[in-house]
């Protein structure tokens, strides 16, 4: 691996100093296109339920790729043969994997282009960049679209026990104060192995395994999934969707010229590499200046929603095991249609329902464990925890939103 000159460290507050290890992750760290992830929240509009989310898909990227750093050590001392060409590319693909990203992550997800997932916009990034190094991240491409001879390296980028699920739990519980949330990467790494090419943990691990399963589930439904954080969201969905109505209507609205662009094009555009070009401008800086444009517009729905989102004073929500009747939805419908003089469609910006569905573990991609006797066997059989069997289970919930009397 080629070194560099130049020397670049970043002092994270969870793993302490991150060097750039050559000179193509210096630049790439450099590049204006990953430089744009320091403008792109990591948790969306978690911070209205926990202040100290405020940490970026910047901060996320350089902790995945260091686990990744530390994961390919660990594989190298066990007699895994990884070469520097693959060492380089594993490093690449970890560092874009989420470059893709829209504003405030997961929350707009869809809203810029339909058709389009953040994964795919991220290897789209992915090759513009690799035009412009001379074809440096041929083998990064590869490995993040699972097309590299060796299963193992796709598997440390994208599987249920990859670098990006190993940083992003530990991170996520850090900067949200949740710490049941926090996980062991350093005893997962270390425990990693590959047998038959696939990636594998070691038995002495499997309560580690254990943790990190059971982290995770806690994280999506107390954090991710946080009621407030939920129509947080929901009411930044329909801000959108309510300014792209009414600019298609040709009322004027004020905002950068590149969440303009997405607005008036409803979200079923080709994206193009000019298209591209546009997307990379756009970050939650965009979102935030146009909604404190238009809590002031002259358009109820918006001005509304805007100023909810601004000033955390969001609608009531709950959450159940079963959905909330038709009935009763309808009357919270019928109070806000009265007390505002609204349509039935604008009336369901503050009244709506919806459901939410989470599995913290998939069967489909096992997490296999190593066992001293050399076989492979699943986690959810090795494990002595009752609870984990559950875990392969979808849990789906189901939430209703609705104005508190004050609105």
């Amino acid at each position: 691996m080629v070194k560099t000159n130049k020397l670049n460290v970043f002092n994270d507050p969870i793993y302490g100093f991150i060097g750039t290890p050559n000179e193509l992750i210096f630049s790439l760290i450099s590049h204006p296109y990953f430089q744009r992830l320091r403008r792109i929240s990591q948790m969306g509009l978690s911070y209205l339920v926990y202040p100290g989310a405020h940490h970026t898909r910047f901060h996320h990227a350089l902790g995945s790729m260091h686990l990744m750093t530390k994961a390919i050590q660990v594989l190298k001392l066990k007699n895994v043969e990884i070469t520097e060409v693959e060492e380089e590319g594993l490093l690449c693909a970890i560092l874009l994997h989420d470059i893709g990203h829209g504003p405030f992550s997961h929350a707009l997800e869809g809203f810029v282009a339909k058709e389009i997932s953040h994964e795919q916009i991220s290897l789209k990034f992915m090759m513009e960049l690799n035009e412009e190094f001379n074809g440096q991240l041929d083998t990064a491409i590869a490995i993040f679209k699972g097309d590299y001879p060796k299963t193992f390296l796709n598997q440390l980028v994208s599987s249920q026990l990859d670098m990006d699920r190993l940083d992003y739990l530990k991170r996520d519980s850090f900067y949200s104060g949740v710490t049941e949330g926090n996980i062991n990467s350093e005893r997962l790494i270390s425990m990693l192995n590959v047998v038959e090419g696939n990636l594998v943990v070691e038995e002495k691990a499997i309560y580690a395994v254990e943790k990190f399963l059971m982290a995770r589930r806690f994280m999506y439904w107390q954090v991710y999934l946080h009621k407030t954080g939920l129509v947080a969201e929901q009411l930044l969905v329909r801000v959108m969707q309510r300014a792209r109505f009414l600019l298609s209507n040709g009322e004027p609205l004020a905002a950068s010229e590149s969440l303009l662009f997405f607005l008036k094009n409803n979200g079923t555009l080709t994206f193009t590499a000019d298209v591209l070009k546009t997307f990379a401008k756009l970050d939650d800086i965009d979102i935030l200046g146009a909604l404190k444009n238009w809590q002031f517009h002259d358009d109820f729905v918006l001005s509304k929603l805007c100023e909810m989102l601004l000033n955390r004073r969001l609608l009531h929500i709950k959450v159940k095991k079963r959905p909330i009747t038709q009935e009763k939805l309808n009357e919270k419908l019928e109070w806000i249609i009265k007390k505002h003089d609204l349509s039935v469609e604008e009336a369901s910006n503050f009244v709506f329902n919806g459901e939410i569905s989470n599995k913290a573990y998939s069967k489909d991609e096992a997490i296999q464990i190593l066992k001293k006797n050399g076989k492979i066997s699943d986690v959810l059989k090795e494990s002595d925890q009752l609870s984990l069997k559950a875990l392969a289970e979808t849990v789906t919930k189901y939430y209703s939103c609705y104005p508190k009397k004050a609105v």
